[in-house]
């Protein structure tokens, strides 16, 4: 065996006990999925109070009763997260136990111990947070013995001090008569968001009798709430009118199917490429120039040069995240365009019909096309989805930073990644190479089913597989059939802008 496939063989070994352990490891994580719901929860809450006065017009997108739904959407995720710390618990060694609430986290001899440790000491406090908003919402409900008792426990379990003060201020509030701390303006600002916090406030003007913080607290959530109404509109207007239309082209693509056969846009007749290399050239690439190169060589790279620089990573500014995440991707596109290169050089002139990019072409259509057909069928996937994982299986870190980029440079820095670079290299890697190079060994329908389920692995969460399949074999599809890496850019580049869009927004009102 020679030099060169040893190395190729060991980093095939290191690339699939990555891949295992990152999708074993999100397991134990909760859906991104879960956190975005609440996002929208609090959207619902705020638009509630403005759709107070329109009627029954605004029912079918709040609800009829918005409260009660927005509790138990919170205790739903309350479950979910004390399923996720139960997990935890169970990778512990018997000898060790897991932090009381609020207390520093005794560290122990394994690495991983210690990471199990931290893990179960934020989900405590997510907890407690979640049973803070659990309360308030029991209370609006004029259930007041019931927000006692749920304040009760959380001071129960000896949390912070910042979630205990909040307790006791909270209990203060809702009791007659009035027990009002003296910080308790500051610690309501300080520890409540959003809705709640305008809920909390409201009730300590009102019991203080303080007419013009009341009013001017009142008018701010009114400009609140109405925007809400239009967020929600948007969020729920995407995937409608998407799903609509999709459905509907769907719908005249199998009629077409059925009476066209193969000459119709489903048929099977889309010929494979002429593929000049062998399985082995194929593996290196994908081995070398994207698993290895994004989850060995530039991790470890990376944050050394910055080390280096004397610079801390996690100091960054939300800002600086992005543009480190940007960099990041940008160094992961180099470096996986140069494997490609230097291993299919020897191989030029290509054949006719790689890596086309075609400007004077139906690519927008095809493009444009594609996104409506993957917004049905992703959100179908994705809702079955949510049903097998039960709130776990992780998702994309970058997510949750999106949803805090209300800096419009961070958001800008975000989107260049996600729906310029990534879409980029990503069909340039999957579609543009890995999906024609299959078809040296697989009719093209295979070449699209496995490429598309290789581009869902490569993403390392389990609840992402199953709807990135489908969203890959889309992908896959349409480049198979307009033969133009600009129709999957496109339509990668839609969708990753529309998540971005959707995110930015439901950040908005934090």
């Amino acid at each position: 065996m020679t030099r060169k496939r040893l190395i190729l063989l060991f980093l095939t070994v290191f690339a699939i006990a990555k891949i295992f352990l990152s999708l074993g490891a999100s397991w134990n994580e909760p859906q991104v999925q879960s956190r975005l719901q609440l996002f929208q929860t609090d959207l619902v809450l705020h638009g509630a109070e403005f759709a107070t006065e329109q009627g029954d017009r605004l029912t079918a997108l709040l609800g009829k009763d918005t409260y009660l739904e927005a509790q138990k959407q919170y205790e739903k995720a309350k479950k979910e997260v004390e399923q996720n710390r139960d997990r935890l618990q169970a990778q512990l060694a018997p000898e060790i136990s897991s932090p009381d609430r609020g207390q520093a986290v005794e560290f122990v001899e394994t690495p991983q111990q210690n990471q199990i440790l931290e893990a179960i000491a934020q989900i405590d406090r997510e907890i407690d947070e979640l049973d803070v908003n659990v309360g308030i919402l029991q209370a609006s409900r004029g259930e007041l013995k019931t927000a006692r008792e749920t304040w009760q426990n959380v001071q129960g379990r000896s949390p912070s001090f910042n979630i205990a003060n909040t307790v006791g201020t909270l209990q203060g509030l809702w009791q007659e008569p009035m027990d009002i701390a003296s910080d308790a303006e500051i610690t309501l600002q300080n520890n409540l968001k959003g809705w709640f916090r305008f809920q909390a406030l409201s009730r300590l003007y009102e019991g203080t009798q303080q007419e013009k913080a009341l009013s001017s607290l009142q008018a701010e959530e009114e400009a609140i709430s109405q925007g809400a109404i239009v967020k929600l509109a948007f969020i729920a207007g995407i995937p409608i009118v998407g799903g609509v239309f999709g459905i509907s082209l769907l719908l005249v693509l199998l009629a077409q199917w059925i009476l066209q056969k193969e000459r119709s846009l489903l048929g099977t007749s889309a010929k494979g490429w002429e593929v000049a290399w062998d399985g082995e050239v194929t593996w290196q690439v994908l081995i070398v120039g994207f698993f290895a190169l994004s989850q060995l060589i530039l991790p470890l790279v990376i944050p050394l040069a910055i080390a280096l620089l004397g610079l801390n990573i996690a100091a960054f500014s939300l800002a600086e995240k992005a543009l480190y995440i940007l960099i990041t991707y940008l160094l992961m596109t180099m470096g996986g365009f140069s494997v490609l290169y230097f291993s299919i050089r020897s191989f030029f002139p290509l054949p006719e019909g790689w890596f086309r990019f075609q400007w004077l072409s139906k690519w927008v259509l095809w493009g444009m096309g594609g996104y409506f057909v993957a917004v049905p069928l992703v959100l179908i996937v994705s809702l079955v989805n949510q049903q097998i994982w039960q709130g776990q299986g992780g998702g994309n870190p970058i997510i949750l930073l999106a949803l805090q980029a209300q800096d419009r440079w961070a958001l800008f820095l975000f989107w260049i990644t996600a729906a310029l670079a990534a879409p980029v290299f990503e069909e340039i890697m999957f579609r543009g190479f890995l999906l024609p190079s299959l078809t040296r060994y697989v009719p093209v329908w295979g070449a699209i089913g496995i490429s598309g389920l290789i581009f869902a692995i490569a993403h390392l969460s389990l609840a992402e597989v199953l709807p990135l399949t489908v969203l890959g074999i889309i992908l896959g599809f349409v480049y198979a059939r307009s033969r133009n890496l600009l129709a999957s850019i496109l339509l990668h580049s839609l969708w990753n802008s529309g998540t971005l869009l959707s995110l930015f927004i439901l950040g908005s009102n934090t």
